[in-house]
């Protein structure tokens, strides 16, 4: 198992793109998880490993790819890793990331979404050393009194101290009692799994130290917590995240897939190369010295990451494949081979037609599209929503750089 690599080297593969924002608790973790790794291999005691996904949306992207990839690594390395789905903490939501409060979400709705999470985890996971669990199975039981006794370890000032709930206390913003107990209620998920480690995003940081906390209240070794930088979305500004439409889904078409990596920032490239491609270290550093010197174009750097991270889903078939036709539609101006096809009703207007074929999943996102010319009808760009579709034959309706839809009167 883990023996096999010196201890050191594991250390630095596990601590590898790690953040805290904080040099002195990045060295204690380090310390922590060194001696950790060290009586493993002394008792052949594998390390127990976990992340947590609240299933917000029904479909994972990239971004929670960055701790999934950490995770394999440990299995890699022959400990037990535990993906646990926030079927509970997911009815609260989520604070660590926003300005304000989540909508609310139903269990009907979690439950919808948490379906396709444990078959899109194997994507990156080992299916045969992996548990799932679900935190519903230990939150929904906690007593009041337990309840009361676990947030006796915290103070309000605690909380409020937070960057984002510092800035909507002064904000005169609401912050809702829920959204206080988020990272007690998430803390207490390290105790039930007697986690030895626990990792998340960099903003996750207050919510995995809670766990620590937890942890000691019940007499137990506090966890190592093993905090990732968030990834970059499409737009090369915010997080990659589904509320804002940056992201690139992990069971998108490998075009669609490839596509969107093209349409990235050249300045997030080096924030993909790290966390999201199995490139090592070395081979990032090679690809970074060669487009400094001009070596490399950054769009035969961009075509490599974007080859890459498909591969890494689909094979390399279907990279290749996904390679050509960006080529022939992008950069030679073709058209898709295959496309939907869509026969007109009568009095269908552009909304309509975006709305029914999925082409936009709402009425307000297709306005959104066509108020930033991203919706052509032919050679002609689309500016009126409401326009009825007229055609005495076929034409392509292409919207953004990826979707083309072939129409028929």
């Amino acid at each position: 198992m883990a023996g096999k690599m010196a201890v050191d080297d594991q250390l630095a593969l596990l601590m590898q793109g790690a953040e805290y924002g904080d040099d002195q608790i990045k060295e204690a973790m380090r310390s922590e998880l060194r001696q950790r790794l060290i009586e493993s291999e002394k008792s052949g005691k594998p390390l127990r490993v976990y992340c947590g996904y609240d299933p917000t949306s029904p479909d994972l992207h990239l971004g929670h790819t960055v701790t999934m990839r950490k995770l394999r690594q440990f299995q890699d390395l022959g400990h037990d890793v535990t993906f646990v789905i926030g079927s509970f903490t997911a009815l609260v939501g989520d604070p660590s990331d926003k300005d304000g409060a989540r909508p609310r979400l139903t269990r009907e709705q979690i439950n919808e979404y948490a379906k396709t999470y444990t078959t899109q985890a194997f994507k990156i996971l080992d299916s045969d050393r992996t548990t799932i669990r679900f935190n519903d199975e230990w939150l929904s039981q906690v007593s009041l009194e337990q309840f009361v006794e676990m947030a006796s370890n915290f103070t309000v000032q605690q909380f409020l101290a937070r960057d984002n709930f510092s800035r909507r206390y002064e904000a005169g913003t609401p912050i809702w009692v829920h959204e206080l107990v988020y990272s007690l209620i998430q803390g207490y998920d390290a105790t039930v799994l007697e986690a030895d480690v626990q990792m998340g995003g960099t903003e996750q940081l207050f919510n995995l130290l809670a766990g620590r906390k937890l942890q000691e209240s019940f007499g137990m070794r506090p966890q190592v917590a093993l905090t990732l930088p968030i990834l970059v979305g499409t737009d090369g500004k915010l997080r990659m995240s589904k509320s804002t439409g940056n992201t690139i889904g992990i069971t998108d078409e490998p075009a669609d897939m490839y596509g969107k990596v093209m349409s990235l920032p050249d300045d997030v490239m080096g924030n993909y190369f790290r966390l999201v491609t199995r490139w090592t270290p070395k081979e990032i550093d090679a690809i970074e010295s060669q487009l400094s010197s001009g070596e490399m174009h950054p769009r035969d750097a961009k075509m490599a990451l974007a080859r890459e991270i498909v591969e890494a889903f689909y094979g390399a078939e279907e990279a290749r494949e996904a390679e050509d036709a960006f080529r022939r539609i992008f950069q030679q101006g073709d058209v898709p081979e295959d496309m939907p096809e869509h026969t007109l009703t009568a009095g269908e207007s552009i909304l309509d037609l975006l709305v029914k074929t999925k082409l936009a999943s709402s009425r307000s996102e297709g306005r959104r599209l066509i108020e930033q010319r991203g919706v052509r009808l032919g050679d002609e760009v689309v500016e009126d929503p409401n326009r009825v579709i007229e055609l005495v034959e076929p034409a392509i309706l292409r919207v953004g750089k990826r979707k083309f839809l072939r129409i028929t009167p």
